[in-house]
């Protein structure tokens, strides 16, 4: 077991907390807890975004994982409740190198440190996430656990490394059933708008029915924006569950977990939303859901993408385009069948990004085009769903 420094210099929402982060390999990080007491499990990412930390935090995609920070100062402009995109966050935990006690923002109503102690996600601050990132990069996504043990708890480094190795990891694990809505629901709300919060869409033009493996609000919010009468129906819907709501478009959402674990009961559905001639939209998992459906295989990543910064080029224009990321499994490309063409690909490491069936409104993309956090570079995909979608309203 072998300590990593910690930047002491470092401040922290509470500089008498205890903290820390010990990994599967026996690594440990000390450093300040802030945020709820106690102890989060799991896969251990990070995350380059500079801005949207709360977007991140609330992102159904995160079930499973502890969230690091490469960008130094997070908390900056506090917490609000509007940039949330679920109620209930399920990421296991933070790590950030600052945490900024004072947040300064006009729609700020909540410090970071009390939304998550409200929400029950461990946090520790002053770690050197430089060296962590690297660590990460070096050997892949290890398994950790975050610690914030108070004032004046203990920190049982033994305990906490036993439990750091007993966690099984995300291969072979179906996390989308536990963040996915229980009960089929209705959805009007649009985007934010400066100085008038959320608009309601009251004249939609066309039917879209959303499958919710860990949805994002801000993919309904564009969809609502678009015109479209949302219908959200749960992850374990069968394909009569989604086709009795009578869509001119289905979208498979996002969400946590491996998507062949998930695709046990998810890839049946999509076949038949495929065979009822619907145009089809995928995101991140329901793109990797799409392509297992499609024939494709998926496989685990080492270090996943997960930052608001990631260039990709779209194989059928040729332009590059800036966007969020936020995933630990990709698609085979080299498994992709007749018939499949492969439209996306990273310029970070060549892995495929996005994928159509070849004469068919069917296509997905492995980024969030939905900008939360941004870049705005690919909201055409919404538009594009929308267009096909319109011509069978």
């Amino acid at each position: 077991m072998t300590d990593a420094p910690s930047p002491h210099a470092a401040s922290a929402a509470s500089p008498f907390s205890r903290g820390g982060l010990m990994l599967a390999d026996g690594t440990f990080f000390e450093g300040t807890g802030f945020g709820a007491l106690g102890a989060g499990l799991g896969e251990v990412c990070f995350n380059t975004a500079m801005t949207g930390y709360q977007e991140i935090l609330s992102d159904p995609s995160y079930a499973g994982q502890i969230v690091a920070f490469t960008f130094p100062h997070v908390g900056i402009v506090g917490t609000n409740a509007e940039d949330i995109e679920t109620l209930t966050p399920a990421v296991r935990g933070l790590i950030v190198r600052a945490d900024a006690e004072n947040p300064s923002n006009y729609r700020n109503l909540q410090a970071l440190d009390a939304w998550l102690k409200k929400h029950n996600i461990p946090a520790v601050a002053g770690l050197d996430t430089r060296a962590l990132t690297a660590l990460i990069r070096e050997k892949g996504m290890p398994h950790g656990v975050v610690v914030n043990a108070g004032p004046s708890g203990a920190i049982d480094k033994d305990a906490l490394l036993a439990k750091a190795r007993g966690f099984a990891g995300l291969e072979g694990l179906d996390l989308a059933k536990e963040v996915s809505a229980t009960q089929t629901y209705k959805w009007n709300e649009m985007p934010w708008a400066w100085g008038k919060g959320y608009a309601a869409e009251d004249k939609p033009g066309f039917r879209v029915t959303v499958i919710d493996y860990g949805v994002k609000r801000n993919i309904l919010r564009l969809l609502a924006g678009m015109g479209a009468d949302i219908t959200v129906v749960p992850a374990t819907s069968t394909a009569e569950d989604v086709l009795r709501h009578q869509p001119h478009g289905v979208l498979l959402s996002n969400g946590p977990g491996d998507p062949a674990a998930t695709g046990e009961y998810a890839i049946p559905t999509i076949k038949g939303v495929i065979e009822s001639g619907v145009p089809v939209f995928g995101i991140c998992l329901g793109h990797q859901m799409l392509g297992l459906a499609l024939g494709a295989k998926t496989k685990k990543m080492a270090q996943g993408h997960h930052g608001a910064n990631h260039p990709v080029k779209d194989l059928t224009t040729g332009k590059v385009e800036i966007v969020s990321m936020n995933h630990g499994f990709t698609v085979d490309r080299d498994s992709l069948p007749e018939g499949v063409s492969e439209t996306h690909v990273s310029l970070f490491d060549d892995t495929n990004c996005g994928i159509a069936l070849d004469g068919k409104d069917v296509f997905s993309v492995q980024y969030h085009p939905e900008a939360s956090p941004g870049p705005m570079d690919s909201h055409y995909l919404f538009e594009r769903f929308a267009e096909a979608a319109k011509k069978r309203a």
